[in-house]
C-alpha cells in the first residue's frame, strides 16, 4: 500500500483545523478546501460567489511544523514492506491464553464470532479463499464468500497494526509488542496458515523476520493494485478505463411516441366496497397494543447471551454487570430510564449501537429491562 508524506499531512491537518475553527479569512484572498488553494477577491467576489464582508480582515493561522517527538508519536502505522513493524516474538500458545483473557467475550471461541462482532476464522484460509468466487447476484442460493482474515485480507501487516493500535476493545494500546506477535500467531494458527511452508502450530515462534514472510492467499485478489511507489498513478490509470470497473455501453432504444400501449395486456379492475362484516368487529382504536417479548417472538435470554453478556456479564469491560444492584440503580436514577434506552440504542463510548445486535428499538428496550430486572 502506498504511503503519503506524513509531514505534509499533519501540517495541513493542523492548518485546516485552526483555520476553520477560528473562521479566519485573509483580507485579500479566501481559502479553499481543495488543496489549500486561495482565490483572489475581485469586485467583492471569488468567481461567481459574493464574499461575506464581515469576515474580511482576519488572518489565517497556517499552523506550524510538527516537532520530531510529535511525528514519532503519530507515526505508528505498519506497512507491508516491514516499515513500522517492531522487533518482538510470541507463540500461538501464548496468543491463545491472551485471546481467552481479552478477546473471546467478543469474537467467540476460536474466532468464530458472535454478538455483533466479526468472526476471525472459519477454518483453513487457503480452502476458504476459493469461496470468494461465490456470487449471490448470479446464484441467489449460493452461500456467498467467506470474508474472514485468512481468506480475505491481502496483507497481514494491517492485522498486526490493528491489534496493537485498537485492541482489546475498550482497552486499546495496552498490548506489548510480544503480546501482539503472540495474538498474531494465534490468528494464523486458527486459520490453519503456513509461513514459508511451515505450519503455524501452537509452538511456532512468530517474530518480525518470519512475519514479513507471510503470504496471504488473497494477496492478488483486489483491483486496482495500490501497492508500491506507483500506487496512486496505477489507481488513476485503472479508473480512466470504464471497462475495468464494469461499465458497459448500452445501445439506446428508440423511444415510442405514439400508440405505445400494449393492447394485448388484460386490465383487472378491483370492485368497490369490501368486507364489512367482521367477526369480531374491527377495532377503531389507533393505539398500538403493548407487546411482550413472546408477542414479538423475541427470545430475550438468547439475545442477552449473544449480544450483551460479553460485556455486561463480565467484570473489567467498563459496563454495568448484570446482578450489580448498586450499579444499575445508580445508572437509572442518575440518567433516567429513557436516557438509558437512548444511549444503548444510539451507542455510547465503547458500546456499539444496540450492542451490535440487529434488533428493533422495542426489542432492545426489552433487553435493558431484562438486565435491570435481574439486578434488583
Amino acid at each position: 500500500m502506498f504511503k503519503l508524506d506524513r509531514k505534509s499531512i499533519i501540517s495541513a491537518s493542523i492548518a485546516v483545523t485552526v483555520a476553520f475553527s477560528a473562521n479566519c479569512i485573509a483580507s485579500d484572498t479566501l481559502p479553499s478546501i481543495d488543496g489549500g488553494v486561495k482565490y483572489p477577491v475581485i469586485n467583492g467576489k471569488t468567481g461567481p460567489y459574493m464574499v461575506n464582508p464581515q469576515a474580511i480582515g482576519m488572518k489565517i493561522n497556517n499552523g506550524r511544523k510538527p516537532t520530531a517527538n510529535e511525528l514519532v508519536a503519530w507515526d505508528k502505522d505498519v506497512m507491508p514492506d516491514g516499515t513500522g513493524l517492531p522487533e518482538g516474538q510470541g507463540t500461538a500458545e501464548e496468543g491463545e491464553e491472551l485471546y481467552e483473557e481479552k478477546c473471546v467475550m467478543c469474537h467467540g471461541d476460536f474466532g468464530s464470532g458472535g454478538g455483533g462482532y466479526p468472526a476471525l476464522s472459519k477454518g483453513n484460509a487457503v480452502e476458504l479463499q476459493e469461496t470468494l468466487t461465490n456470487n449471490r447476484y448470479q446464484d441467489p442460493e449460493a452461500d456467498g464468500p467467506t470474508r474472514v482474515f485468512g481468506s480475505y485480507w491481502p496483507k497481514a501487516s494491517t492485522m498486526w497494526w490493528y491489534i496493537k493500535d485498537g485492541m482489546p476493545h475498550t482497552k486499546s494500546k495496552t498490548l506489548s509488542n510480544n503480546e501482539t506477535y503472540a495474538l498474531s500467531a494465534y490468528m494464523l494458527n486458527i486459520n490453519e496458515m503456513e509461513i514459508d511452508g511451515v505450519e503455524v502450530d501452537e509452538e511456532y515462534v512468530l517474530d518480525r523476520e518470519k512475519f514479513l514472510k507471510i503470504k496471504m492467499p488473497n494477496r492478488d485478489g483486489f483491483e486496482p493494485n495500490i501497492d508500491g511507489p506507483t500506487g496512486p498513478a496505477d489507481v488513476r490509470k485503472f479508473y480512466e478505463n470504464p471497462a475495468n470497473f464494469g461499465a458497459i455501453k448500452v445501445k439506446a432504444k428508440e423511444r415510442c411516441m405514439t400508440n405505445c400501449q400494449d393492447k394485448t395486456a388484460k386490465t383487472v379492475y378491483i370492485q368497490n366496497g369490501g368486507i364489512s362484516d367482521f367477526h369480531p368487529p374491527m377495532s377503531v382504536s389507533r393505539d398500538l397494543p403493548v407487546k411482550s417479548a413472546s408477542d414479538m417472538g423475541f427470545n430475550v435470554v438468547a439475545s442477552y447471551e449473544n449480544n450483551c453478556m460479553p460485556c455486561h456479564g463480565a467484570e473489567g469491560m467498563g459496563a454495568p454487570v448484570i446482578g450489580d444492584k448498586d450499579a444499575w440503580s445508580a445508572l437509572v436514577s442518575t440518567k433516567g430510564l429513557d436516557k438509558v434506552y437512548k444511549n444503548g440504542i444510539d451507542g455510547l463510548n465503547g458500546m456499539p449501537a444496540k450492542g451490535g445486535a440487529s434488533i428493533s428499538d422495542e426489542e432492545f428496550k426489552l433487553l435493558v429491562d431484562y438486565m435491570i430486572d435481574h439486578s434488583k
